[in-house]
């Protein structure tokens, strides 16, 4: 029995429902249909369910999406604002007409649309089916990631290049007369993401102190003997699959505590990915580099290694499984990072992080890209 199935009748319901546009992962997990308009999409339990959309969506969904297709006039939608002219007690009213008393909705489902089946049937809040779901990718998944980071990579060397080939004057950088900014080195990137169908935000180009804060995005002024962190993390516009790397360089002469704590963070990334395989917790992943980082005199608490070890990446660049405090035991199919990282305020950040497939006796790393300091 698949999990939706399962999940409906440990939940002693009917149909699970879902509301939203394709900007859900859920939504464009289940469906594979893309639309900035929510949508419902509806199922059983067994097979690829059903989406209601409108006429003038009804034929692209039907080429897009494994689910079957009913329009809104189908479902009733035309009749029903007749005489119910709000339109989310309408909306309403139109999903109770397919579903039978009980309904089981995602986390996230609109609370006022929630309100207003209750009318009609007794609405069940799931723990997260879907979302487990997503977290085991098959075969074609794990290929289409794989193209994406291969993207990510050439974009990162190019980001990587133009610090390498920069001038230093008065310890700033500059490439063809002007200073290299963390902005330039950003588009560069993008450009690059954007002539291969990928696009990204929030990306990062932190320097000197700022790389001590871990998602700082940088700005300015790129500088000579300074740590830069780069994380790059886009996503593939036409599947909706992420990649995620993160990169630390100096261009010059790092100063011996960025040396000394770079050296001992590779070591923690190649021991992590080592012990990384099905069976594994998150949780004894995350412990074991901070027992590595602990041995060399790097504590964590509000400063060395802050944050979780890693993630799950795919239709979003943050989703489960864990590889934290929290984390259960890796499944194969999982892709996840691993991404250590050690920050103090006085000295600088520094960051590295791959990302590849669980399986049974290991990890496949996606991520193949120089892991040098220095330029």
């Amino acid at each position: 029995m698949d999990p939706l199935s399962d999940a409906l009748i440990t939940a002693g319901a009917d149909t699970f429902v879902m509301f939203a546009s394709s900007r859900d992962a859920d939504m464009r997990y289940m469906t594979r249909f893309v639309t900035s308009d929510p949508f419902v999409y509806f199922n059983k339990g067994g097979g690829n369910g059903t989406v209601i959309v409108s006429q003038m969506e009804a034929v692209r969904a039907a080429r897009e999406s494994p689910a079957a297709v009913m329009t809104r006039a189908q479902a009733g939608l035309p009749e029903i604002l007749k005489t119910e002219t709000d339109p989310v007690k309408a909306t309403a009213l139109m999903i109770a007409g397919q579903t039978g008393k009980t309904i089981l909705v995602p986390p996230h489902f609109p609370v006022a649309l929630a309100q207003a089946l209750e009318e009609h049937c007794t609405v069940v809040v799931d723990s997260g089916t879907v979302l487990a779901m997503r977290a085991k990718k098959n075969g074609s998944e794990i290929k289409t990631m794989k193209r994406v980071q291969g993207i990510t990579q050439t974009a990162m060397e190019h980001a990587v290049a133009l610090i390498r080939n920069s001038k230093v004057r008065k310890g700033i950088l500059y490439n063809d007369g002007k200073p290299l900014t963390s902005e330039h080195v950003r588009f560069t990137m993008h450009c690059h993401l954007l002539e291969h169908g990928c696009s990204a935000v929030d990306t990062i180009v932190a320097c000197g102190k700022d790389t001590a804060i871990p998602h700082m995005t940088g700005t300015g002024p790129l500088h000579a003997d300074e740590p830069i962190i780069i994380d790059l993390f886009p996503v593939d516009d036409e599947s909706g699959y992420y990649a995620d790397m993160t990169r630390t360089v100096v261009k010059g002469e790092p100063s011996n505590e960025i040396q000394e704590m770079y050296t001992v963070l590779k070591e923690a990334k190649r021991l992590a990915i080592s012990r990384t395989r099905a069976g594994v917790s998150g949780a004894d992943l995350y412990q074991i580099v901070v027992d590595h980082f602990h041995d060399h005199g790097y504590h964590s608490d509000t400063r060395g290694f802050v944050h979780n070890l890693g993630h799950g990446v795919g239709l979003q660049v943050h989703e489960m499984p864990t590889v934290g405090p929290a984390g259960k035991a890796l499944e194969t199919g999982n892709v996840i990072t691993i991404e250590p990282g050690l920050y103090y305020p006085e000295i600088g950040g520094v960051r590295l992080e791959d990302i590849g497939a669980v399986t049974k006796t290991g990890f496949t790393n996606f991520t193949k890209f120089s892991e040098d300091l220095v330029l």
